[in-house]
């Protein structure tokens, strides 16, 4: 029987509470569509580029392990 692939999770609703910012806050520092955090949010994306992920690390002031999670 074929086990599941662990799920990398982005904890992203986490971080940017715990530093009293908004959704739409952080979409305006990081500059990408409230639409497009949000899929990131909810963990609805299959992939996160690159420059995306160090301008959210950037905005909240983490490193991309703070963000990540594997289930």
């Amino acid at each position: 029987m074929k086990r599941p692939l662990p799920r990398l999770c982005l904890m992203l609703g986490l971080q940017f509470l715990d530093r009293g910012m908004t959704l739409t806050e952080l979409s305006h520092r990081v500059d990408i569509s409230l639409a497009n955090l949000s899929v990131l949010k909810n963990n609805r994306a299959k992939a996160i580029r690159y420059s995306t992920l160090v301008a959210i690390c950037d905005a909240l002031d983490c490193q991309p392990g703070d963000l990540f999670r594997v289930e």
